[in-house]
Order: structure tokens, then C-alpha cells, then sequence
């Protein structure tokens, strides 16, 4: 099985549930007089890397240009951060935000079409409300097709945990500090290093809170995937299960806004 949507596969269930009730093959406990454990937990943890490892290297291969285009503007608001923020207030989430603002404008100067998206869910009982803002860059593909790219600035600090195991943590620090992609390879990411967090929390015998699991966390960038399948309806499912998460989210309320935009342009 050498295709990457195989390996997935591998190590996730296609229709498997996220529940404390129903863990995935690779979980197991960990303890000092467990010595047939230990040699699971090594290959578990080398085979998180190396899987991340792989989508990485494929979701670099493109956009390359936008990539490049959406880390110097972000340099360079960050260099000139007084004078795009607009809240004045000493608050980082505010001043993420005027960030996020000033990265769309400069995208859009520079031809991109950019958008500000904000995700909004509904509670339930199995994840809590919220929001979340990021960017999203709408770029010509090959036969002229529009193909949706998340830009997400604070991408490798949504995954910090504080009480995580060191395997965990250089699994993290692998992760690009501004996530540049296509929803498929970021759907891809989100669930092998959520799985890689809560097994983190089951050896430090830690609670998993809902904000951590994968449902939770891909509902932050659902405004994107939620458009994206409107516009690709008539088309195959996306790989890398985007599709099976498309289900959870249709229950929720998912909504977008415009900051500014431009005509797209051909991005490789």
C-alpha cells in the first residue's frame, strides 16, 4: 500500500467514532512493568512521524507561490503590526486578528483572492460552541479551476498542550508555524496529530477535553470545507476522509464573511 490515502487508512477506521468508549488500534497503556508495551508505543509514535512526516511533504509540493507570497506579508505586517492594527487594545487575540486583517489586504494587492472567514458551531453534547477566524485564498488550478486554499497564521499553536509527552511535542514541532494548504491535507494533519494527543493524554492519565479532539478542531476551518463541497458537489468525495467530517459538520451552524477580495490568480 504505498498511496498515502492507504496509509491513512491504516491507522484510522473510515466511519470509526471519537468516543472514550471506542479507541483506535493504536492505543494502549504504558506502564514500567510493561515491557511488551513499550516496543508498541515506540513504533506507534515513530509511525505518527513518519505518516505526518509524508502529508507535509505532499501538501508543500502546492501552492508554493502562495506560501512564499502569505509568509512575507506576514513578516511584514508583524514588522509594521502599529500600524494594521486597528483595536488598539493590548489583547493578542485582537492583535491576531488586525494580523489576519492586514495579511488579506496585502494578499489582495497583490492580486490574491483573499477572504477573512470566521467558522461559527453550535454546542452539543459532544463539543462546546465557539468561533474561530483564519484566511482562506481562492487560486486558479490547472483547466482553469478554482481551488480553495486555508491559510491559518497560528497553525502549530493550536496544537500546544502543556502536560504532553516529548514524542508528542516534536510531533508538533513539526508542524509549518503558518499552515498554507489544501482542506484535504490539512483534514489529514488534524486527525493523525489529534490522535497523537490524546494517546499523549491516556499515558500521562490525563482528560481529553472536547476542544482537543478532532471533530472539535476541524470545525475551526469548516466555513472553507463547508464552501469547498458546494462548490465540488458534483465531484468525488475529497481524500483523507474529508468527506466523513463534512457529515458532523452539516448539524452545525458554519458561516463565512468577506473582508476584501481580487480576481484569482494562478498560484503553483
Amino acid at each position: 500500500m504505498d498511496s498515502l490515502e492507504e496509509r491513512v487508512s491504516v491507522f484510522y477506521h473510515e466511519n470509526s467514532d471519537e468516543s472514550d468508549n471506542n479507541p483506535s488500534d493504536y492505543e494502549f497503556n504504558v506502564d514500567d512493568d510493561d515491557s511488551d508495551a513499550k516496543p508498541q508505543r515506540i513504533l506507534y509514535w515513530e509511525s505518527q512521524q513518519a505518516l505526518l512526516q509524508e502529508i507535509l511533504e505532499r501538501s508543500s509540493l502546492t501552492g508554493s507561490k502562495l506560501r512564499r507570497e502569505v509568509c512575507e506579508i506576514t513578516e511584514k505586517v508583524r514588522e509594521q503590526q502599529a500600524d494594521f492594527c486597528q483595536c488598539r487594545k493590548p489583547n493578542v487575540d485582537a492583535c491576531n486578528s488586525c494580523l489576519r486583517h492586514g495579511v488579506v489586504n496585502l494578499l489582495c494587492d497583490q492580486g490574491f483572492k483573499a477572504t477573512l472567514c470566521t467558522s461559527k458551531w453550535s454546542e452539543s453534547k459532544k463539543i462546546p460552541g465557539g468561533t474561530h477566524e483564519y484566511i482562506e485564498v481562492m487560486v486558479i488550478g490547472s483547466r482553469t479551476k478554482q481551488i480553495s486554499y486555508v491559510v491559518e497564521l497560528e497553525f502549530r499553536d493550536q496544537f500546544e498542550i502543556v502536560k504532553a509527552c516529548n514524542e508528542y511535542r516534536n510531533l508538533v514541532k513539526m508542524l509549518p508555524k503558518t499552515f498554507v494548504g489544501k482542506p484535504d491535507y490539512l483534514n489529514a494533519i488534524v486527525r493523525v496529530v489529534c490522535d497523537a494527543a490524546k494517546q499523549s493524554m491516556k499515558e500521562s492519565r490525563i482528560h481529553m477535553g472536547p476542544w482537543r479532539k478532532r471533530r472539535f478542531m476541524l470545525m475551526k476551518w469548516s466555513a472553507s470545507v463547508e464552501r469547498l463541497a458546494s462548490v465540488e458537489s458534483s465531484s468525488t468525495p475529497n481524500r483523507y476522509d474529508l468527506q466523513s467530517s463534512l457529515s458532523s459538520k452539516r448539524a452545525y451552524a458554519s458561516s463565512y464573511r468577506h473582508f476584501s477580495a481580487s480576481p484569482a490568480v494562478v498560484v503553483t
